[in-house]
């Protein structure tokens, strides 16, 4: 009797650890797969450099469908996507019908750039500054719209206002930037000049929610 609850206690036992290692196992498993995810790789580099990055989560893909659906897919001129971070805005704008080839993305964080490169090959991905935005394309094709993801408000001001200067410079009169903010109530924390507010909108199916803004530049 004692030999067989013996046995009948190593059975037992041993299917106890194979759970537990199949649990440990699909654990870590699901731990890897996050880590290299969008959110992992966008959490990671929020917790490296949090101001440049300026959210802790990508944007949902409503409030990217919210943005692409301000910027015209007809025409000849580009659209520069700026701090595209995982791509969420990006594919927003390749499934509303936009060109690839009308389509520049500019990213700073190089982790981003390779996530990036390696989700849309097709795709030309500038590793670059916004603050030098000029530099950085190189097309005779004029820029009709920018659709940007950077955090301004948290942004050193000299920053914000090289990078709204460079908007200046690329855009011609008449064209448009949309972009977004956590700050519900204000819109950027300095004033962009040379452009004026559009239009907005908040967004409250983001996670937090947000608010879009479209800039027609008129001076």
């Amino acid at each position: 009797m004692l030999r067989t609850m013996s046995t009948a206690s190593v059975f037992l036992l041993d299917g106890m650890l194979s759970v537990g290692l199949g649990c440990a196992g699909a654990l870590r498993s699901a731990a890897v797969g996050f880590q290299h995810s969008p959110a992992g790789i966008f959490l990671r580099e929020f917790a490296v450099q949090p101001r440049t990055v300026g959210a802790v989560w990508p944007s949902s893909s409503r409030l990217a469908r919210d943005m692409a659906s301000f910027v015209p897919t007809l025409g000849d001129g580009l659209v520069v996507e700026l701090g595209a971070g995982t791509g969420t805005v990006t594919k927003a704008l390749l499934d509303k019908g936009m060109p690839a080839d009308r389509l520049r993305v500019v990213e700073r964080c190089p982790v981003f750039v390779r996530h990036l490169r390696q989700r849309y090959p097709f795709m030309d991905v500038i590793e670059g500054d916004a603050a030098m935005l000029d530099d950085l394309l190189h097309d005779d094709v004029p820029v009709t719209t920018i659709v940007s993801s950077l955090p301004l408000r948290s942004l050193a001001r000299e920053t914000v206002s090289a990078i709204v200067g460079q908007w200046r410079k690329v855009l011609p009169l008449g064209g448009r930037v949309v972009q977004f903010t956590y700050a519900l109530t204000n819109g950027p924390a300095e004033p962009l000049p040379g452009f004026v507010e559009y239009e907005s909108h908040i967004i409250w199916g983001n996670l937090p929610p947000a608010k879009v803004m479209v800039f027609i530049r008129t001076a």
